[in-house]
């Protein structure tokens, strides 16, 4: 009977270990949102310490970077290869970049474009997915005249992406939406003039609304634009910001979002723990649902 007892007591601890073992493995299982952080959120530390703001970026549970350091053919003043492996090494993947020239006149066309086939070199030797410009001189906001050749350079500048499998876009700021040139904003102005096929956008959700528009309307209104979405409010990324995440994302699938990038410019708390809010915020949202890339 003793045998016996001990047996089953043997059993029992097997079953319970399994068991255990079971569900550990499941939580750690579980996949983690594919949420990025544009680096400008962390910039007085990022270009004093790579490494280190790499290392704290990836504990925080980010999946993915996108940089605004790109200089001369480096990011951060390192090589773009090493600057991948960095992210590598710390769980994160570099998809995306923020960098750009102003448009070009016919006296310096050729040196403007000779600057982005370096750029444009450097990225896909890092093996990024996208190339944004992040502004537009007054020129794009004074007159059609100039917007529209803001909109030819972006077409010009996407081929030159496209032909090393790089996607190119531009993110928005309020001016785009509260200026109106010939009746028409400066941001429906651009998605009727640049071709889906070269340029992408990048709406930046919290401009946006700042700017006195709806994000939902443009989803509507150019269906499949927006493959990338800047996620920011005023400060932290919260439930009771400016920003109503949870009547916009229900329609992510139809603006195209294949990405989503926090962006962090102001702060209640120090740089860092509101990265770190924000990517909680979301984590915990039920209705944030992202594509896995």
């Amino acid at each position: 009977m003793k045998k016996e007892n001990f047996l089953k007591g043997i059993l029992w601890a097997g079953l319970g270990l399994f068991l255990l073992t079971t569900f550990v493995s499941c939580e750690k299982s579980t996949p983690r949102k594919e949420i990025g952080l544009q680096l400008y959120s962390l910039r007085d530390s990022i270009f004093q310490d790579v490494p280190g703001t790499l290392e704290k970026v990836g504990k925080m549970g980010y999946t993915f970077v996108e940089t605004a350091g790109y200089r001369d053919g480096k990011m951060y003043g390192l090589d773009p290869v090493e600057f991948r492996n960095l992210c590598e090494k710390n769980g994160l993947k570099f998809l995306g970049a923020h960098t750009g020239r102003d448009l070009p006149d016919s006296a310096n066309y050729a040196e403007t474009m000779a600057w982005w086939d370096q750029c444009v070199e450097a990225h896909a030797a890092a093996g990024v997915k996208w190339i944004v410009q992040p502004f537009m001189g007054s020129v794009g906001y004074q007159s059609i005249e100039g917007l529209k050749k803001y909109c030819d350079y972006f077409n010009a500048v996407g081929e030159k992406c496209k032909e090393k499998g790089i996607l190119f876009g531009y993110h928005n700021h309020d001016k785009e939406f509260s200026t109106v040139l010939d009746s028409i904003t400066v941001y429906d102005f651009m998605l009727q003039n640049t071709d889906p096929a070269k340029v992408m956008f990048q709406l930046d959700l919290y401009w946006c609304v700042i700017g006195g528009k709806n994000p939902v309307d443009y989803f509507k209104n150019y269906p499949g634009r927006f493959t990338i979405w800047h996620i920011k409010d005023e400060t932290e990324i919260k439930e009771n910001g400016k920003v109503d995440f949870a009547a916009i994302w229900p329609h992510a699938s139809e603006s195209g979002m294949k990405y989503g990038v926090v962006e962090v410019e102001r702060y209640n708390f120090e740089p860092f723990e509101s990265c770190r809010m924000s990517l909680e915020y979301l984590n915990n949202a039920p209705f944030v649902v992202l594509p896995r890339n």
